[in-house]
Protein backbone atom coordinates (compact mmCIF):
# COMPACT_ATOMS: atom_id res chain seq x y z
CA UNK A 1 0.00 0.00 0.00
CA UNK A 2 1.21 3.45 -0.77
CA UNK A 3 1.96 6.34 1.80
CA UNK A 4 -0.71 8.53 0.51
CA UNK A 5 -3.40 5.67 0.34
CA UNK A 6 -2.38 4.62 4.04
CA UNK A 7 -2.99 8.02 5.68
CA UNK A 8 -5.73 8.74 3.48
CA UNK A 9 -7.16 6.08 4.50
CA UNK A 10 -6.28 6.54 8.19
CA UNK A 11 -7.66 10.22 7.89
CA UNK A 12 -11.27 8.58 6.25
CA UNK A 13 -12.00 5.70 8.76
CA UNK A 14 -11.40 9.03 11.53
CA UNK A 15 -13.91 10.94 9.57
CA UNK A 16 -16.79 8.00 8.85
CA UNK A 17 -16.45 6.66 12.67
CA UNK A 18 -14.40 3.93 12.42
CA UNK A 19 -15.54 0.33 11.75
CA UNK A 20 -16.69 -2.86 13.18
CA UNK A 21 -14.01 -4.97 14.69
CA UNK A 22 -15.91 -8.43 13.86
CA UNK A 23 -13.79 -9.48 11.35
CA UNK A 24 -13.52 -12.66 8.96
CA UNK A 25 -9.74 -13.81 10.05
CA UNK A 26 -6.98 -13.14 6.88
CA UNK A 27 -9.41 -11.55 5.02
CA UNK A 28 -7.62 -7.64 4.80
CA UNK A 29 -7.99 -5.09 6.57
CA UNK A 30 -11.33 -3.57 6.86
CA UNK A 31 -12.18 -0.23 6.63
CA UNK A 32 -16.39 -0.66 6.62
CA UNK A 33 -18.90 -3.18 7.48
CA UNK A 34 -22.75 -3.52 6.04
CA UNK A 35 -24.74 -5.93 7.16
CA UNK A 36 -21.66 -8.65 7.25
CA UNK A 37 -20.02 -7.35 4.21
CA UNK A 38 -16.40 -6.04 4.48
CA UNK A 39 -14.82 -3.36 2.30
CA UNK A 40 -11.01 -3.78 2.59
CA UNK A 41 -7.68 -1.11 2.63
CA UNK A 42 -6.82 -3.53 -0.13
CA UNK A 43 -9.96 -2.94 -1.96
CA UNK A 44 -9.98 0.77 -2.10
CA UNK A 45 -5.37 0.41 -3.06
CA UNK A 46 -6.65 -1.46 -5.97
CA UNK A 47 -8.88 1.41 -7.37
CA UNK A 48 -7.00 4.56 -6.00
CA UNK A 49 -6.11 6.59 -9.45
CA UNK A 50 -2.24 6.81 -9.77
CA UNK A 51 -1.05 10.59 -8.83
CA UNK A 52 -3.88 11.97 -6.29
CA UNK A 53 -1.99 13.55 -3.42
CA UNK A 54 -3.17 15.42 0.07
CA UNK A 55 -6.62 16.66 0.17
CA UNK A 56 -7.57 15.19 -3.57
CA UNK A 57 -6.66 11.48 -2.15
CA UNK A 58 -8.81 11.49 0.96
CA UNK A 59 -11.89 12.95 -0.76
CA UNK A 60 -11.43 10.35 -3.63
CA UNK A 61 -11.16 7.33 -0.31
CA UNK A 62 -13.98 8.92 1.53
CA UNK A 63 -16.42 9.48 -1.55
CA UNK A 64 -15.46 5.75 -2.44
CA UNK A 65 -16.29 4.73 0.77
CA UNK A 66 -19.69 6.63 1.08
CA UNK A 67 -20.50 5.01 -2.65
CA UNK A 68 -19.64 1.51 -1.67
CA UNK A 69 -22.30 1.82 1.76
CA UNK A 70 -24.85 3.04 -0.08
CA UNK A 71 -24.76 0.10 -3.20
CA UNK A 72 -24.14 -2.40 0.38
CA UNK A 73 -27.78 -1.01 1.84
CA UNK A 74 -29.60 -0.70 -1.64
CA UNK A 75 -28.61 -4.11 -2.42
CA UNK A 76 -29.49 -6.09 0.76
CA UNK A 77 -32.77 -3.65 0.71
CA UNK A 78 -33.22 -5.30 -2.96
CA UNK A 79 -32.89 -8.30 -1.83
CA UNK A 80 -35.31 -8.47 0.71
CA UNK A 81 -37.69 -7.05 -1.69
CA UNK A 82 -37.95 -8.84 -5.12
CA UNK A 83 -39.54 -11.96 -5.09
CA UNK A 84 -38.17 -13.28 -8.38
CA UNK A 85 -35.06 -14.31 -6.88
CA UNK A 86 -34.94 -17.96 -8.27
CA UNK A 87 -34.75 -16.05 -11.73
CA UNK A 88 -31.76 -13.45 -10.77
CA UNK A 89 -29.93 -17.11 -9.64
CA UNK A 90 -30.56 -18.35 -13.11
CA UNK A 91 -29.43 -15.16 -14.76
CA UNK A 92 -26.21 -15.17 -12.41
CA UNK A 93 -25.35 -18.73 -13.43
CA UNK A 94 -25.82 -18.45 -17.08
CA UNK A 95 -23.37 -15.47 -17.10
CA UNK A 96 -21.57 -16.99 -14.97
CA UNK A 97 -20.75 -19.99 -16.95
CA UNK A 98 -20.43 -17.87 -20.20
CA UNK A 99 -17.43 -15.57 -18.77
CA UNK A 100 -15.78 -19.07 -17.58
CA UNK A 101 -15.79 -20.13 -21.29
CA UNK A 102 -15.04 -17.12 -23.02
CA UNK A 103 -12.10 -16.59 -20.15
CA UNK A 104 -11.08 -20.28 -21.21
CA UNK A 105 -11.00 -19.44 -24.91
CA UNK A 106 -9.56 -16.33 -24.95
CA UNK A 107 -6.34 -17.87 -22.97
CA UNK A 108 -6.10 -20.69 -25.31
CA UNK A 109 -6.67 -18.75 -28.05
CA UNK A 110 -3.89 -16.26 -27.08
CA UNK A 111 -2.01 -18.98 -26.67
CA UNK A 112 -2.85 -21.01 -29.72
CA UNK A 113 -2.15 -17.74 -31.99
CA UNK A 114 0.43 -15.64 -30.48
CA UNK A 115 2.51 -14.21 -33.41
CA UNK A 116 0.22 -16.89 -36.05
CA UNK A 117 -0.30 -14.29 -38.88
CA UNK A 118 2.56 -14.28 -40.80
CA UNK A 119 3.56 -11.28 -43.09
CA UNK A 120 2.33 -13.55 -46.32
CA UNK A 121 -0.93 -13.73 -45.16
CA UNK A 122 -1.47 -10.46 -44.20
CA UNK A 123 -0.30 -9.66 -48.02
CA UNK A 124 -2.80 -12.38 -49.47
CA UNK A 125 -5.32 -10.93 -47.86
CA UNK A 126 -4.98 -7.72 -49.44
CA UNK A 127 -4.42 -8.91 -52.87
CA UNK A 128 -7.57 -10.38 -52.73
CA UNK A 129 -9.73 -8.04 -51.20
CA UNK A 130 -8.80 -4.44 -52.33
CA UNK A 131 -12.01 -3.07 -52.61
CA UNK A 132 -12.04 -3.13 -48.24
CA UNK A 133 -9.24 -0.79 -48.55
CA UNK A 134 -10.29 1.88 -50.80
CA UNK A 135 -9.41 5.26 -48.92
CA UNK A 136 -13.09 7.38 -47.78
CA UNK A 137 -10.99 10.28 -47.91
CA UNK A 138 -7.59 11.83 -49.34
CA UNK A 139 -4.70 10.50 -47.54
CA UNK A 140 -1.06 12.30 -47.67
CA UNK A 141 2.78 11.78 -46.25
CA UNK A 142 4.81 15.16 -45.50
CA UNK A 143 5.50 17.00 -42.88
CA UNK A 144 3.27 19.89 -40.71
CA UNK A 145 4.96 22.79 -38.92
CA UNK A 146 3.21 25.60 -36.21
CA UNK A 147 5.69 27.83 -35.03
CA UNK A 148 4.88 31.67 -33.65
CA UNK A 149 4.38 33.71 -36.33
CA UNK A 150 7.29 36.06 -35.64
CA UNK A 151 9.77 33.35 -35.60
CA UNK A 152 13.43 33.75 -36.66
CA UNK A 153 14.82 32.36 -39.92
CA UNK A 154 11.13 31.84 -41.03
CA UNK A 155 12.61 31.87 -44.95
CA UNK A 156 15.32 28.79 -43.71
CA UNK A 157 12.78 26.79 -41.72
CA UNK A 158 10.59 26.86 -45.65
CA UNK A 159 12.99 25.58 -47.06
CA UNK A 160 14.12 22.91 -45.10
CA UNK A 161 10.18 21.69 -44.82
CA UNK A 162 10.37 21.56 -48.51
CA UNK A 163 12.76 19.16 -49.36
CA UNK A 164 13.01 15.77 -47.91
CA UNK A 165 16.90 15.07 -47.31
CA UNK A 166 18.11 13.66 -44.09
CA UNK A 167 20.42 16.56 -43.59
CA UNK A 168 17.17 18.91 -43.54
CA UNK A 169 15.47 16.53 -41.43
CA UNK A 170 18.06 16.89 -38.47
CA UNK A 171 18.37 20.79 -38.70
CA UNK A 172 14.03 20.83 -38.23
CA UNK A 173 14.28 18.52 -35.11
CA UNK A 174 16.75 20.80 -33.18
CA UNK A 175 15.41 23.59 -34.60
CA UNK A 176 11.43 22.68 -33.84
CA UNK A 177 12.23 21.31 -30.48
CA UNK A 178 13.06 25.17 -28.84
CA UNK A 179 10.62 26.78 -31.18
CA UNK A 180 7.73 24.90 -32.78
CA UNK A 181 4.38 24.56 -30.96
CA UNK A 182 3.55 21.27 -33.35
CA UNK A 183 5.94 18.95 -35.52
CA UNK A 184 4.79 15.61 -37.81
CA UNK A 185 6.97 14.29 -39.59
CA UNK A 186 5.15 11.80 -41.13
CA UNK A 187 7.20 10.66 -44.96
CA UNK A 188 6.78 7.24 -43.77
CA UNK A 189 3.51 7.13 -42.68
CA UNK A 190 -0.27 7.88 -44.89
CA UNK A 191 -2.63 9.90 -42.72
CA UNK A 192 -6.02 11.61 -43.63
CA UNK A 193 -6.24 15.13 -44.65
CA UNK A 194 -9.07 15.91 -42.42
CA UNK A 195 -6.39 15.44 -39.46
CA UNK A 196 -4.69 18.75 -40.63
CA UNK A 197 -7.78 20.93 -41.74
CA UNK A 198 -8.36 20.70 -37.60
CA UNK A 199 -5.00 22.15 -37.32
CA UNK A 200 -4.81 24.74 -39.96
CA UNK A 201 -7.39 27.84 -40.15
CA UNK A 202 -7.62 26.66 -44.21
CA UNK A 203 -11.08 26.48 -45.38
CA UNK A 204 -9.39 24.84 -48.82
CA UNK A 205 -8.35 21.71 -46.61
CA UNK A 206 -12.05 20.95 -45.38
CA UNK A 207 -14.01 21.93 -48.75
CA UNK A 208 -11.58 20.52 -51.49
CA UNK A 209 -8.43 18.68 -49.80
CA UNK A 210 -8.03 17.18 -53.15
CA UNK A 211 -6.39 20.21 -54.18
CA UNK A 212 -3.10 19.20 -52.18
CA UNK A 213 -2.92 17.06 -55.30
CA UNK A 214 -1.02 19.63 -57.23
CA UNK A 215 -0.12 22.16 -54.09
CA UNK A 216 2.35 20.62 -52.58
CA UNK A 217 3.37 23.49 -50.31
CA UNK A 218 0.74 24.89 -48.28
CA UNK A 219 1.13 27.99 -45.65
CA UNK A 220 -0.97 29.84 -44.05
CA UNK A 221 -0.54 32.19 -41.08
CA UNK A 222 -3.41 34.25 -38.55
CA UNK A 223 -2.22 36.54 -35.86
CA UNK A 224 -0.68 34.35 -34.03
CA UNK A 225 1.40 31.08 -35.74
CA UNK A 226 2.81 30.58 -39.25
CA UNK A 227 1.34 26.85 -40.77
CA UNK A 228 3.70 25.07 -42.91
CA UNK A 229 2.43 21.47 -44.32
CA UNK A 230 4.80 19.71 -47.06
CA UNK A 231 2.85 17.29 -48.58
CA UNK A 232 5.27 14.49 -50.08
CA UNK A 233 2.91 12.17 -51.57
CA UNK A 234 -1.36 12.48 -52.17
CA UNK A 235 -3.40 9.69 -52.49
CA UNK A 236 -7.10 10.96 -53.77
CA UNK A 237 -10.07 10.08 -52.72
CA UNK A 238 -11.39 6.12 -53.60
CA UNK A 239 -8.04 5.07 -54.81
CA UNK A 240 -6.50 1.75 -52.67
CA UNK A 241 -4.54 2.32 -49.33
CA UNK A 242 -1.19 1.34 -49.47
CA UNK A 243 -0.42 -2.20 -47.83
CA UNK A 244 1.83 -0.52 -45.11
CA UNK A 245 -1.52 1.30 -44.07
CA UNK A 246 -3.97 -1.58 -44.15
CA UNK A 247 -1.57 -4.37 -42.87
CA UNK A 248 -2.92 -3.80 -39.04
CA UNK A 249 -6.60 -4.03 -40.06
CA UNK A 250 -5.68 -6.95 -41.97
CA UNK A 251 -4.00 -8.81 -38.93
CA UNK A 252 -6.99 -7.87 -36.80
CA UNK A 253 -9.35 -9.40 -38.94
CA UNK A 254 -7.44 -12.55 -39.67
CA UNK A 255 -6.92 -13.11 -35.69
CA UNK A 256 -10.78 -12.67 -35.59
CA UNK A 257 -11.15 -15.44 -38.38
CA UNK A 258 -8.64 -17.59 -36.87
CA UNK A 259 -9.69 -17.15 -33.44
CA UNK A 260 -13.30 -18.10 -34.86
CA UNK A 261 -12.33 -21.41 -36.77
CA UNK A 262 -10.73 -22.63 -33.45
CA UNK A 263 -13.06 -21.83 -31.24
CA UNK A 264 -15.31 -24.12 -33.61
CA UNK A 265 -12.66 -26.73 -34.18
CA UNK A 266 -12.22 -26.86 -30.41
CA UNK A 267 -15.94 -27.37 -29.42
CA UNK A 268 -16.49 -30.25 -32.22
CA UNK A 269 -13.55 -31.87 -31.12
CA UNK A 270 -15.00 -31.77 -27.66
CA UNK A 271 -18.46 -33.42 -29.56
CA UNK A 272 -16.63 -36.06 -30.92
CA UNK A 273 -14.93 -37.23 -27.99
CA UNK A 274 -17.53 -36.76 -25.87
CA UNK A 275 -19.85 -39.00 -28.36
CA UNK A 276 -17.26 -41.52 -28.62
CA UNK A 277 -16.79 -41.85 -25.06
CA UNK A 278 -20.52 -41.78 -24.60
CA UNK A 279 -20.68 -39.21 -22.21
CA UNK A 280 -23.69 -37.33 -24.00
CA UNK A 281 -27.39 -39.04 -23.55
CA UNK A 282 -30.43 -37.43 -25.70
CA UNK A 283 -33.33 -38.72 -23.76
CA UNK A 284 -35.89 -37.44 -26.67
CA UNK A 285 -35.07 -37.33 -30.48
CA UNK A 286 -35.59 -33.69 -32.00
CA UNK A 287 -37.38 -34.29 -35.57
Amino acid sequence: MTVTLKYSLMACAFLLGGYSSSVSPGAGTPLAEVNGAFLYEEDVDRVMPVGLHGADSVNFVKQYVRDWVEDALLYKKAKDNVPDNQRIEELVSSYRKTLIMHTYQEELVKQKLSGAITDAEVEQYYNQNPELFRADAPYIKGLFVKVPVNVPNLNTLRGWCRKNVESNLDRLEKFCVGTAVNYDYFFDRWLPVSDFASKMPLAALKSNPGYLSNDKNVEVKDSLFCYILHVEQFLPKGEILPLEYAQNEIKEILVNQKRTEFINQMKSELYREASEDKKIKYYKTID
